[in-house]
């Protein structure tokens, strides 16, 4: 009886100097931002206060997104896989869909804080708990079942498919930008005008937050958004070995490190909470640091 031996090579092959820097950079890259995402997933879960807040309900949607593709990058980075039709050692884009959940769920993010300073008495009103729990599993249940049709159709459909989504991308980008930019005008001149209270800051907190996360996202995002259209239109564009060796890729993935480090540097009161649960059980002295600076 033969039994064939299924083996993955690891994504570079250390004979140059860089091929060292890559990978360890996605050790590095992967174990910070399972313990920074995944700090701020425990910082939400753990305080009932930060769990009552429609916020952060999005910014615990997207903190488990980034907690997984954390998970992902030991897969990804590690070990030469790639992507696409045809794919090599692939997931079936099942660990890159992640950031397309976020995607999603920053949009409704943005729609939502929009609402809750332009229209509160409707926002009071219709935009219950419940309402954005279900915004963000709808974020997760149409990023996986899109995936899951693509998956079962031969190539060439899941290629058509595959440049459908990427249209509808490019639609959503837009509309994150203009509602970006929306929101900038909101948070300097519309609660500039409003007295200093509580609600206000937390309004202020929270416009400023998804802001500054949007944009980040974008930068990192986009690049690896506008060589996708360019190979698609032009079949030309960049291309590389593998995932790990893709700065593209690399640079969207950045987004898991970089979304739960705004989040906490934005929020005092979800930096407490992380610091209170997390940090300062795992390290006494940097916790308790974390806590005094809010």
């Amino acid at each position: 009886m033969h039994i064939q031996n299924y083996t993955i090579n690891l994504s570079v092959h250390f004979d140059r100097v860089e091929d060292y820097f890559i990978f360890l950079f996605h050790i590095l890259f992967a174990t910070s931002s399972v313990l920074l995402a995944g700090s701020v997933v425990i910082g939400i879960l753990g305080t009932p206060s930060l769990r009552r807040q429609n916020r952060c309900i999005f910014m615990l949607n997207t903190s488990i997104s980034d907690t997984l593709t954390g998970f992902s990058v030991y897969y990804l980075g590690l070990f030469d896989v790639q992507e696409g039709y045809p794919s090599r050692n692939g997931t079936f884009y099942i660990l890159p869909s992640f950031l397309g959940v976020n995607v999603l769920t920053f949009l409704f993010a943005q729609f939502d804080r929009y609402l809750a300073v332009c229209h509160p008495f409707f926002y009071n009103r219709f935009i219950s708990r419940a309402c954005v729990i279900g915004m963000c599993a709808f974020c997760w249940i149409y990023t996986y079942f899109i995936l899951t049709v693509q998956n079962m159709v031969p190539i060439s459909k899941a290629a058509q498919i595959n440049a459908f989504g990427v249209m509808t991308l490019q639609l959503i980008v837009l509309t994150k930008v203009i509602m970006t930019i929306k929101l900038y005008v909101i948070a300097r001149h519309q609660l500039g005008r409003q007295l200093p209270t509580t609600e206000r800051e937390t309004k202020k907190e929270s416009l400023r937050i998804i802001v500054l996360v949007v944009i980040c996202f974008l930068i990192l995002w986009c690049p690896s958004f506008v060589n996708i259209i360019v190979r698609q239109l032009t079949g030309n564009g960049l291309r590389f070995r593998n995932e790990a060796t893709n700065l593209f890729s690399t640079m969207s993935r950045c987004n898991a490190l970089s979304t739960p480090a705004l989040y906490i540097w934005g929020s005092p009161s979800l930096r407490h909470a992380v610091g209170k649960m997390v940090w300062y059980r795992l390290c006494p002295k940097l916790g308790e640091r974390q806590i005094n600076c809010v």
